[in-house]
Order: structure tokens, then sequence, then C-alpha cells
């Protein structure tokens, strides 16, 4: 007589990323801009970010990293592609479709808008279908192209954000599964809408640093602790944070007050700056490949962006190597 079986869960079972060749450094930006590296690294932690070329849009960059994510999970299809990001290639329709289509794969396909927060959101939404059986195999891309839709003037926001994609395969499984996602919490408060934003008739991105900052420090720290209990665990319980990667001094901040040092901290924002729905993923795929997290380390995912949202995942790192890719 067998005992009762595991509860479901969605795993991970592969992780894939794609960045822009060109790298686009603080002095770059200061021959145009009233700046330097220094002013820009002391107050964000970034030395340089990758930026697409002309003709390149969001959906390059996402076909990019599905695919590897695809490779790495030793795939080549799914019935799920949920692609988030907050520059699609077009108004209508959403870009998932092609995507799927460019990828070969005869799947359902939809864009989900949570600016930073989207691949935890798109996580979180990925898993509860895979769970509940409305697909078998998720792959949940996190893409943008900020140059797009920033002011290159500004220099608020030209100094922070770059381009890039992460994605992940999320396949039906167990929650003793190595991969497996544990807990999920998502929020929002749409009063702090105008802090980050493009406003109506606008077309570059416009952003409140000191609120958000104060907001985002506060968020992704409640956030974090709540899903970690969740899962069960306390803080000294995780094995690594890894943060959306908006601002070395929000991951800093955060860290403290979670009483996690500086080795249970990912960060990789200095070498591509804020990458928005894509900066989870490309974080892990950094410290995957730096040996940084291990299977069976106990890890929580965290974003804050506009809306405002935010968003935490529990998981237990899977025996995943990440797939690269560089893209002109």
């Amino acid at each position: 007589m067998t005992g009762p079986h595991p509860a479901p869960a969605a795993v991970v079972t592969g992780l894939g990323t794609c960045l822009p060749e060109t790298v686009v450094t603080n002095d770059d930006l200061s021959r145009h801009l009233d700046t330097d590296h220094a002013w820009i690294h002391s107050r964000t932690g970034i030395a340089r970010r990758h930026r697409v070329s002309p003709g390149t849009g969001t959906g390059d960059l996402a076909v990019a990293a599905g695919a590897a994510a695809l490779k790495s999970a030793g795939r080549d299809d799914c019935d799920l592609v949920l692609l988030a990001t907050t520059t699609p290639d077009r108004r209508c329709p959403a870009t998932a479709p092609t995507v799927a289509s460019r990828l070969g794969l005869e799947a359902a396909a939809f864009d989900l808008s949570a600016v930073c927060s989207g691949f935890v959101y798109g996580l979180s939404a990925a898993a509860a279908m895979v769970t509940a059986g409305t697909c078998e195999r998720a792959l949940v891309i996190g893409a943008d192209v900020y140059s797009s839709i920033v002011d290159p003037t500004d220099r608020t926001t030209a100094v922070v954000f770059g381009d890039g994609a992460g994605a992940v395969v999320l396949e039906r499984g167990s929650r003793d599964a190595p991969g497996a996602l544990l807990h999920c919490e998502l929020g929002s408060d749409g009063t702090g809408a105008d802090l980050i934003t493009i406003p109506p008739g606008g077309d570059h991105l416009t952003m409140q640093g000191r609120a958000v900052y104060t907001r985002a420090v506060t968020t992704m720290t409640e956030s974090a602790l709540s899903v970690a209990r969740g899962a069960g665990w306390g803080p000294d319980d995780i094995d690594a944070f890894v943060g959306h990667q908006a601002n070395q001094r929000i991951l800093t901040s955060v860290a403290k007050r979670l009483g996690l040092p500086a080795e249970r901290v990912v960060s990789n924002i200095a070498d591509v700056g804020n990458t928005a729905a894509a900066s989870i993923p490309l974080a892990l795929a950094d410290a995957s490949a730096a040996g940084r997290i291990r299977q069976g380390d106990r890890l929580v995912l965290t974003a804050f962006g506009g809306g405002l949202t935010w968003g935490s995942a529990a998981l237990v790192w899977p025996d995943t190597e990440a797939v690269c890719d560089v893209r002109a």
C-alpha cells in the first residue's frame, strides 16, 4: 500500500538568457550627459549596460532567451509561452504568439505587463496554470528593450536601464523535487502609478527616484519575509536572495533589513544595469555560472516595479545549467 502522493508543483527545469552584444559604459554616457562614472556608480552600482542594435526588438531577445531555456531543459516543446514585458514589439497584437511561432511551438501565448515585477508575476501565473493542469510545460520569459522608451538625455533614467531577456521552463512535478516553486505572493498599489510611468501621450519613461527607493526597500523586505514564511522558512534559512536588479543601494538595504550577509545577496547590476522584467533570470544565470547558487539552495526572488507592483517567490534551486546567448 502506497502513501499519499506529494502535492503537485511547478518545477524549474531550464534557464536561458540573452544579452545584446553592444555594451554601453558609464564613460560612454558621460560624453552626452552631465555625469561621470563616479556619479553613476556611487548612486546605482551600475558600470555598464547592454543595448540592442537598430532593428532588434523585444521579440528577438525573447526568442533567443526562450530557445536557450528550452535547450537548458533538454526540451523542444511546451504548451504555454508567457512573455513579461513593458516594451512589446507592437501595441497590438501581443508579442508572445509571434515568439512562440518563431520557436516552432504550437502553444497558448500571451503577454503580461507588470513592469519590473513582470517575471515574478509570470512565474506565479504560469505555475498556477501548470499545477492546475491547464498546461504541462510553460516557457516564462522576461524581456525588455528599455532603450526604446528611455529619454537618452534624461540622467535619471538613461544611466539606469539596459536591454536583455531571460527565461525559465516550468514543468509539473512534486513539491519535494529540486526546482519546485514552493510559494508565491503578489501585490500592487495603484495609488503610486505616477512614480514610474510613461505619462499619457508621452513617449518616454519617467521615474521619481527617491520615492521609488523608499517604497522599494520597505515593500521588498516585507514581501521577501512573507514569502519565506509561506515556504516555512525564516530569514536564516535563505541561502540566496535574488532581488530585482534596480539599484545596488536598494539590494543592500533590503539585505540589511533581512539580516542577510553580502555573500547571500545575488547582484549583477554592475554589468547589466536594470533590465526590468529580465533582471531576475539574468541574475540567476550569472549566479549559477559563478557557483553562487547550487542545487538544493533555498532561494527567495523578490521584485518591485511600476504599477506599483511587487512579488516574491520561494524555491529550491535545481541542478540546472543556464544557456546564455548574445545577439547583435
